[in-house]
């Protein structure tokens, strides 16, 4: 039960809620499954010969059921927010959670699931959508820097830079030269951002061809969410393989030693959202934060 866990408890007496990050190679390369009890989210390493189609999208990992995960979900959730409460007070570290995904990959949805309970004054969720003139007479990087998460804070980037290396590649804005200066870029300041306290969690959320044209059309069918369809969708599904083959050049290209990239099966919902919920709790387990001692003793203050 949520209500018997104990915060205070060692990380070693925790390992069966909050396990590290498992070491066993599964194929491709140094590619590894990162699974914090039974989610099988993948871990890209530096220089896999990563390959996306082998990633099964409906993959729910080990769950038995939905139930069964939900279960483990609310124990997360509970110390998420406990540990994102210690990360503000802390102030000295911030988190950056990155999400990628084609059109319908689940983006909102994810961050919803992931930060319900949390306090939201401790998250900031930043959309990039395109560019403003101002923003492009800047390098490409520019505005994505003004919006890198505080210290004491979790930044949330739907879409991000690396829609810079997407759509700009599959509509040949720029070429093959020009991509590979800019994952260059990235790595050094993604890197850059890691030296000054910033860990960075970029998750790419891997849904099929036909999961995409099931929410499409729930889009058309359903109201209260044609809003959210668009007929440009339809253009840029025809070009689901360049796409899929420009999300698999970022993975292998930007996938380094202090901000590799996860791949997370995303067709079913509540699976994607297990595996984000296991894999952010662990990396902020792994941050530790700390409350800061006060500067005051708290015995010797009268309130009158």
């Amino acid at each position: 039960p949520v209500s018997n866990f104990d915060p205070k408890l060692s990380r070693r007496r925790n390992k069966d809620r909050f396990p590290l990050r498992l070491r066993g190679g599964l194929g491709w390369g140094k590619t590894r499954n990162i699974s914090m009890k039974k989610t099988n989210l993948i871990l890209v390493q530096p220089g896999d010969k990563f390959r996306l189609k082998d990633v099964d999208s409906a993959s729910k990992g080990d769950y038995k059921s939905k139930d069964e995960a939900a279960l483990r979900h609310a124990i997360l959730e509970k110390r998420l927010a406990e540990l994102q409460v210690r990360l503000y007070a802390e102030d000295k570290r911030s988190l950056l959670i990155i999400f990628q995904a084609t059109d319908t990959g689940g983006k909102d949805g994810a961050t919803k699931s992931l930060f319900t309970g949390v306090n939201s004054a401790g998250v900031a969720v930043n959309r990039f959508k395109v560019p403003s003139d101002l923003e492009l007479s800047h390098d490409f990087l520019w505005r994505i820097h003004a919006a890198a998460p505080p210290r004491g804070m979790i930044g949330v980037w739907n879409r991000s830079h690396y829609e810079d290396v997407l759509i700009t590649r599959v509509h040949k804005l720029i070429d093959d030269k020009v991509a590979q200066k800019r994952f260059e870029a990235i790595n050094n300041f993604e890197k850059m951002l890691c030296d000054n306290g910033t860990k960075i969690l970029k998750f790419f959320l891997h849904i099929s061809k036909d999961e995409q044209k099931e929410r499409l059309q729930a889009r058309l069918d359903d109201p209260e969410k044609n809003w959210k369809f668009s007929e440009n969708d339809l253009k840029e599904r025809a070009l689901w393989n360049n796409y899929q083959d420009a999300y698999q050049d970022i993975i292998r290209h930007c996938s380094t030693d202090h901000a590799p990239w996860h791949v997370v099966p995303a067709d079913h919902k509540w699976a994607r959202d297990i595996a984000l919920a296991e894999c952010v709790t662990d990396a902020l387990e792994a941050m530790n934060p700390q409350f800061p001692d006060p500067t005051f003793d708290p015995k010797k203050i009268v309130i009158e």
